[in-house]
């Protein structure tokens, strides 16, 4: 068996649904822990711009998942009635399936992603989560809308969101992107992303953080109308 990892979206378009999906951020949670083959999960609001912002937005919520397989994975994202009534609100859905190829740091304290993957050319998902230092917070966001700025006019980037589970202050960012190359070379990239990488490094800004890698394995849904992973060819 090979571990799955599901990040799932939903999109309100009423306020009442909206209201709702921000109170399943407290209230799904004794539901999620009783998801049985589930081994970890998180809860996400999102924010607002090209990546993420400070701002957030109140009708994008996401759930990331880890199962041990496939097909695990689309039986309880298909049948457990918690995803079910997160379906049955949202305007629209969209649930990518991926496996880890690379991981290091911890989320809350463990490492949930184990990498079962070898690294394989073609389309390639990352996320990096981190829990930012308060005593950096104005440096950090300061200077988050010039990266989220560069990452929406990259070409290559397929797809590209900002979640996080406390607002401010535990951020994650998530991007698709059609191969290994076209990330790195945006990664390699001057200007505010490589000044901001630095400024990490030499500052230490935050208390934990994850870096992870996936091949993707497909999804089900849409989002804006369409699969993200629309012309990209899957292994």
């Amino acid at each position: 068996m090979s571990q799955t990892i599901t990040l799932s979206f939903f999109r309100f378009s009423r306020w009442r649904d909206r209201a709702w999906a921000l109170s399943m951020m407290g209230g799904a949670r004794l539901a999620m822990a009783r998801v049985p083959d589930l081994s970890f999960w998180k809860l996400c609001g999102s924010g607002t711009g090209e990546g993420f912002t400070p701002i957030p937005n109140t009708g994008v919520y996401a759930i990331l998942c880890v199962w041990p397989d496939a097909d695990t994975a689309a039986r309880r994202i298909g049948q457990t009635s918690i995803f079910a009534r997160y379906r049955k609100r949202a305007q629209e859905h969209w649930t990518v399936y991926l496996s880890p190829t690379s991981a290091r740091g911890t989320w809350s304290g463990t490492e949930p992603f184990l990498p079962n993957t070898e690294p394989v050319a073609g389309p390639l998902a990352a996320l990096t989560r981190a829990t930012i230092k308060p005593s950096i917070l104005t440096k950090f966001w300061g200077r988050v809308p010039d990266i989220s700025a560069m990452i929406g006019s990259d070409p290559n980037v397929v797809f590209k969101i900002g979640i996080g589970e406390v607002p401010m202050l535990h951020q994650i960012t998530f991007s698709i992107w059609p191969g290994a190359n076209e990330m790195a070379a945006f990664a390699r990239k001057g200007g505010p992303h490589a000044a901001a990488i630095q400024a990490v490094r030499d500052g230490a800004w935050f208390h934990e953080e994850l870096y992870a890698r996936f091949a993707i394995l497909g999804d089900t849904g849409t989002w804006g109308g369409i699969s993200p992973l629309e012309g990209l060819k899957l292994r």
